[in-house]
């Protein structure tokens, strides 16, 4: 298979399923400048240094310990990187932003209510506001003397969040919306300054509100007993009559749901940044325990199923870590192109979030189920201690639970990622009939057993093109079979989802690992070229098996059994030693003590 640069035209969202890309146009994070080297490194040495020594204080909510660490981010430029310099901030771009989400997100709770307030609790202001009102609290949004907040969630409003009651209505002489009803799970509520909250004006018109702390009318509930993240303040919000000014109104009467849902996009994207790091940090003390711990008199990092679990972690987060950085660099490259074109800051940077919307589904999903493994063979690996409060893994445990609720559900993510997809499809933006229609072609023809195969990584390019055929093949028939049906349909699209989550992030990694060798040389990449190996190998039978529950799901007879015949073909694998690659990739991580990559 030809590696050339095929374009110099960046893939648009969801295009992976369709068009090849070269190593040489994406991003890695090897490329990272000296810069950006060193704000990941005062990142992570904010989390050393302020706020892990003091995690105990913060899961007992000491009072004003969380604000005044947010405050010492923010002297050190991390709260606003991301920020424009007319605002206070520093202008990073997209990629720096996305690097800081990563490094933060080792900080536990810390980590929930930094993302809280520079994400969902500002970028509504940045992006939505008029000059006023960004003029007014980006700048101290920026530097942390406003904490931010965003109130979308309802008692009975989660996932279908415009079915949200909370209303809004003039007042008589015009000059404030007077808002009513209740808001839960607010990150940042009990110290927030500033919150973004959404509201149907006239019992119709989802609109959303810059609402102040002190607003006459706007009370808090006390602190939720959460599972995990407890450092992190979450009060329920009331409105009764909360006097809110006109000019408080953010973007357009009637287009909340612009804000609520573009906000999201680039959530998505910077919580699987967060779980990343927070998915390294626990890797780390988890590596350091197993050297230390000793067990028929020799570390217990020496045994096989141990090595087995360290490497499998090592190797999911090398894994989602090229998909991450990936598709930063598609969303700054996306960014710059709408800007060169014209568009404002805002308009710029949501265009390219909303461009790439399928693949920070994708990320988040992946990102938070990353952490979970890490965090839970972590508490395996430690045994007992590890359901100990005294060991930092039983904390790494329950805070992460909340991430695969975050920013939508992991569930509804899945839906998005085919929904949106086909929806592309179905306006012309995205070519997928022609694939799949050629796949089906390749289906009735006789298989060709010729050997092709060229270059260091031609077996692995081979299996990404199959298991694209894979999915075009199960998602092209469920479409032309079920038609208006399939949305109803959610155990089939969640099926092919997974398929296409599992294909995204092996592409990244292959070409991550093509980039680093011809950089590098093979023996320089041996290890990350074992973890593809390995995890492509698994990959290809978690394809077949989702591809199998979808195609038995709406197919029978003879259609049933061609696809399945198909199924087995685009997602067949030469057999490969794993057992071995696991202990050369677990070897490098406890010579390392940590996780070096």
């Amino acid at each position: 298979m030809d590696t050339a640069v095929n374009s110099k035209a960046a893939l648009k969202g969801a295009e992976f399923l369709v068009k090849e890309t070269s190593p040489n146009e994406i991003f890695i994070p090897e490329d990272f400048s000296e810069e950006q080297r060193m704000i990941r490194e005062m990142a992570e040495q904010f989390i050393t240094k302020e706020v892990t020594p003091v995690l105990d204080r913060l899961d007992k909510m000491e009072e004003g310990l969380m604000p005044s660490l947010l405050d010492k981010a923010g002297e050190q430029g991390l709260l606003g990187a991301a920020f424009p310099e007319e605002y206070g901030g520093l202008g990073k771009d997209f990629i720096t932003a996305t690097l800081i989400n990563e490094a933060l997100g080792a900080g536990h709770s810390f980590s929930v209510a930094m993302a809280a307030h520079t994400g969902i609790g500002s970028l509504p202001i940045l992006y939505f506001g008029t000059e006023a009102q960004k003029q007014k609290y980006i700048p101290k949004l920026a530097s942390g003397e406003m904490k931010g907040a965003y109130a979308l969630t309802e008692p009975n409003s989660g996932s279908d969040a415009l079915s949200a009651k909370t209303a809004a209505k003039l007042s008589a002489d015009g000059k404030n919306y007077l808002l009513n009803g209740q808001k839960i799970w607010i990150t940042n509520s009990g110290f927030a300054d500033v919150f973004t909250v959404f509201a149907k004006i006239d019992g119709e018109k989802f609109t959303a509100f810059i609402v102040e702390k002190g607003t006459p009318g706007f009370t808090l509930g006390p602190e939720e007993h959460k599972m995990g993240i407890k450092g992190s303040s979450t009060r329920q919000i009331y409105f009764q009559d909360a006097q809110v000014p006109v000019e408080n109104v953010l973007g357009e009467i009637g287009k909340g749901h612009l804000i609520a849902f573009n906000i999201l996009n680039i959530g998505r994207l910077k919580l699987c940044a967060a779980a990343l790091g927070g998915a390294k940090g626990s890797l780390d003390i988890t590596i350091q325990y197993a050297n230390t711990r000793e067990q028929f008199k020799q570390p217990i990092a020496q045994f096989g199923a141990i090595k087995h679990k360290l490497a499998e972690m090592a190797t999911r987060i090398w894994i989602c870590e090229s998909a991450l950085y990936r598709t930063a660099q598609l969303i700054d490259q996306k960014e710059h192109e709408l800007l060169t074109s014209g568009k404002a800051f805002n308009e710029a940077l949501l265009g390219a979030a909303e461009e790439y919307a399928v693949e920070c589904a994708m990320l988040k999903v992946n990102g938070s189920e990353v952490l979970d493994f890490v965090v839970d063979e972590g508490v395996q690996i430690h045994g007992g201690n590890g359901f100990s409060d005294e060991y930092v893994i039983s904390k790494a445990y329950r805070d992460s639970r909340i991430n695969r609720i975050f920013e939508g559900t992991n569930e509804i993510n899945r839906l998005l990622t085919l929904d949106m997809t086909l929806k592309r499809a179905m306006k012309g933006k995205l070519d997928l009939m022609t694939p799949a229609m050629n796949v089906m072609k390749e289906l009735m023809s006789i298989p060709e057993f010729g050997n092709d195969d060229e270059g260091a990584f031609a077996k692995e390019q081979k299996t990404i093109v199959n298991m694209k055929k894979a999915i075009l093949m199960a998602a092209g028939a469920a479409a032309q079979k079920l038609m208006m049906k399939l949305e109803s349909e959610q155990e089939i699209l969640m099926n092919i989802a997974d398929m296409a989550i599992e294909t995204f992030i092996c592409e990244s990694a292959l070409l991550r690992l093509m980039k680093l060798t011809g950089r590098s040389g093979a023996d320089a990449a041996a290890i990350q070229a074992d973890m593809v190996r390995t995890y492509l190998h698994d990959a290809a039978d978690r394809v077949h098996k989702s591809g199998r529950d979808a195609i038995n799901g709406f197919a029978e007879g003879d259609e049933q059994r061609m696809m399945l015949l198909g199924l087995k073909r685009f997602t067949k694998t030469e057999p490969y030693n794993t057992k071995d690659a696991r202990r050369r990739i677990a070897d490098k991580l406890i010579a390392d003590n940590r996780y070096g990559f």
